[in-house]
């Protein structure tokens, strides 16, 4: 029982949350807060300034001595800077002050960021605006306060303004409809479910690969004997020492409020998985983005080291974040729950019909939310869904959709009990449709899955477009529907329409098959394999029109973000090439010359003993022409490393490290790799796949 009362009491003990402030707010103060963070009411400086001094004293008791603004600048990571809560005062002695002003407004430098061009160097002043709508926390004896980020000119220069203002969007249009079917609502809100993969892999393996620390994933590496083959990791007990760190990340998180609630082995060795509670959509990305710091640091206490990355190690599956969206109101009812009859469920249908006519309409844009230099290992294969954009809904709902459009009627399956033939295991009702992993944006019962994203990527991208894409459609099936006498009748036939125009866009079959890929060809779907493919479509037309007329970006802003994007992807595998040719030359060539060198002088001893070492020369012709291989395919990734840092065009440059330098790198990796099979480990400069994914 006391164990049960301490985690009560450790839950969000970090978190000043509205428990927090419903206690210690003056009742006229947490009033005016609760109906800004409700209804989006102007907070006025007196106000805030009540707030500010009551959430010092809070965090003063807890052993805080500095407060930092805490932003999501284009980066993808979080960014603070610490203040302390001192004031000098005249006679030697500090007291501690902290004003609304300083609550509601910081003022970083804006011009070291990744800006598009919206910053240049000598235009350094930004601003952090306080959101009361994602509480504030306490971290390492500092006060987090989350906040949006943007230039002196106004324009939003993090992930966390154009998600606000979606959220915005979609709550203004879902409550057109809502308001027509007399559903009693204030506010809608996007939630999100983000379910977090991940590898942990030892300190010590970690410190002796330099492509790790660099780049987060591993630029060399042999298939080991064993990989995923068996399956025998996913799902599997759990190790004690990964035992360890996931309670101690459950309890890190939990006093920062984040419903840590599912943790699990995952299919590749070393691999694993934690998911929580849906949260509203800023929330969630918040404590996504606090989810895996706290990663990473809990990580280093247990000699581990927490990987990211979306594909850290070749030949096994990579990781990524499956990213549970649903719609709510303030009641908390789902609006993507179909009930027992979702034939006679009109609202949700009208629901589904957008998403389904959002996702067909705008697959270019869900595809770029989710692309990225990591991502492009990743997407495509067995563990990922393809690039290609579609929608599972299984057969009930598919079904459903097909009556409405022949104008059929529709005749419901009755309950079905699934059967153990086990006489003592209960008999339950199976659910009405199975499952399909490998959609990229599947419907699973009351919410849909976007399992595209990568495991390393902020999930405010996604969400902003999904929200945004889904609040264009509400708007125009509103247009329609307001003014109509019959609006379950009116709803049928925009919901009619719909299916026949968008049903290309629903797949319930097997996403990586090849047979899928030719058909969805057929359908014109897009198919755009990896980044730079995928973010020119971010500047169409039709999309700078989509965000600028919900006022989710302006055109300057989406296109610094598209500049972000490219320029985000080549850096990356710049850093990842440079990289390449540094271990090549320093570590894994004088590896091989130091091999070669002791087995040709042990060949030659035993040759002027007259023993046959025919076999030892095929040993040492054999590594001397791959050593000459690797030294040529090195040479050449350094003549395209030299080519490409001369080619100024942003568009150009990406395209030449997509077509050309990955290519020289491969070149390099593969022969590397056959080196790692010929030399002894003893010679090897580093730890190979065996030793680092299956520890002893």
């Amino acid at each position: 029982m006391s164990q049960i009362s301490n985690l009560k009491e450790l839950f969000s003990s970090m978190v000043f949350n509205e428990r927090v402030m419903k206690e210690r707010l003056p009742k006229e103060t947490y009033k005016s807060l609760k109906k800004t963070i409700s209804e989006g009411s102007f907070l006025d400086l007196e106000t805030a300034n009540v707030i500010a001094n009551v959430m010092k004293d809070w965090a003063l008791e807890k052993g805080a001595t500095h407060f930092t603004h805490w932003f999501q600048p284009m980066t993808g990571i979080t960014a603070e800077k610490h203040d302390s809560f001192i004031s000098p005062v005249g006679d030697g002695s500090v007291i501690m002050e902290f004003s609304g002003k300083e609550l509601i407004k910081g003022e970083p430098d804006a011009s070291s960021f990744p800006s598009g061009g919206l910053r240049a160097t000598f235009e350094a002043r930004g601003y952090t605006a306080w959101d009361p709508t994602s509480y504030a926390f306490l971290k390492e004896n500092t006060l987090f306060i989350p906040t949006a980020f943007c230039s002196y000119g106004g324009e939003a220069l993090d992930k966390k303004t154009p998600l606000l203002r979606s959220m915005e969007a979609l709550n203004n249009q879902a409550l057109r409809i809502l308001k027509l079917f007399g559903t009693p609502a204030k506010r809608i809100y996007a939630t999100i479910g983000s379910e977090q993969e991940y590898f942990l892999i030892s300190e010590e393996h970690y410190k002796q690969r330099k492509d790790l620390i660099l780049t987060g994933r591993t630029l060399f590496g042999a298939k080991p004997p064993k990989g995923q083959e068996l399956e025998d990791h996913y799902f599997g007990t759990l190790k004690q020492n990964v035992l360890e760190y996931m309670h101690d990340l459950d309890r890190e998180l939990w006093k920062l409020g984040i419903s840590a609630k599912t943790e699990h082995n995952e299919v590749a060795p070393s691999q694993h998985e934690l998911a929580p509670v849906f949260s509203t959509a800023n929330i969630a990305v918040d404590q996504n983005q606090l989810t895996m710091d706290m990663m990473r640091k809990v990580a280093k206490k247990h000699k581990l080291v927490c990987l990211l990355h979306e594909k850290p190690f070749a030949g096994i599956n990579g990781s990524g974040k499956h990213n549970n969206w649903s719609i709510s109101t303030d009641s908390g009812e789902n609006l993507l729950d179909p009930g027992k009859n979702p034939e006679n469920n009109t609202r949700f249908l009208l629901f589904l019909a957008a998403i389904i006519k959002a996702v067909n309409e705008y697959q270019d844009l869900l595809r770029v939310s989710a692309a990225s230099a990591a991502n492009d290992h990743r997407l495509g294969a067995n563990e990922a869904p393809p690039a290609i954009i579609s929608v599972y809904l299984g057969s009930e709902l598919t079904n459903v959709l097909e009556s409405i459009e022949s104008s059929n009627g529709y005749a419901s399956k009755e309950e079905e009990k699934m059967k153990s033939n086990v006489s003592y295991i209960p008999e339950f009702i199976k659910d009405t449709t199975d499952r399909n992993r490998t959609s990229p944006f599947a419907f699973t019962g009351n919410k849909f899955e976007f399992r595209m994203l990568g495991s390393s990527q902020s999930i405010s991208g996604p969400n902003f477009v999904l929200n945004t894409i889904v609040a264009e459609e509400l708007r125009q099936f509103a247009d329609v529907l307001e003014g109509k006498d019959d609006i379950v009748k009116a709803s049928l036939e925009i919901i009619k329409d719909t299916v026949k125009n968008n049903k290309q866009i629903i797949f319930n079959g097997n996403n990586y098959s090849d047979e899928w890929t030719k058909e969805a060809k057929k359908r014109g779907l897009l198919n755009l394999k990896n980044t730079v493919e995928a973010v020119p479509y971010f500047i169409k037309k039709k999309n700078i029109d989509l965000f600028i007329n919900h006022g989710i970006l302006t055109e300057k802003e989406v296109l610094s973000r598209h500049e972000i994007l490219l320029e985000g992807y080549w850096k990356v595998i710049n850093i990842e090439a440079l990289t390449v040719v540094d271990i090549a030359k320093k570590a894994i060539i004088p590896a091989v010359y130091s091999y070669l060198s002791d087995i040709t002088e042990s060949t030659l001893r035993r040759q002027k003993l007259s023993i046959d070492v025919s076999n030892d020369i095929t040993v040492i012709s054999k590594l001397s022409a791959l050593k000459d291989t690797l030294q040529a395919a090195v040479a050449k990734l350094d003549k395209a490393l030299a080519k490409a840092k001369d080619i100024e065009n942003i568009e150009e440059k990406a395209h030449f490290y997509s077509a050309t330098v990955i290519d020289a790198m491969s070149a390099v990796r593969n022969v590397a790799d056959e080196l790692e099979t010929q030399v002894a480990t003893s010679y090897w400069p580093f730890p190979t796949y065996s030793e680092i994914l299956f520890p002893v």
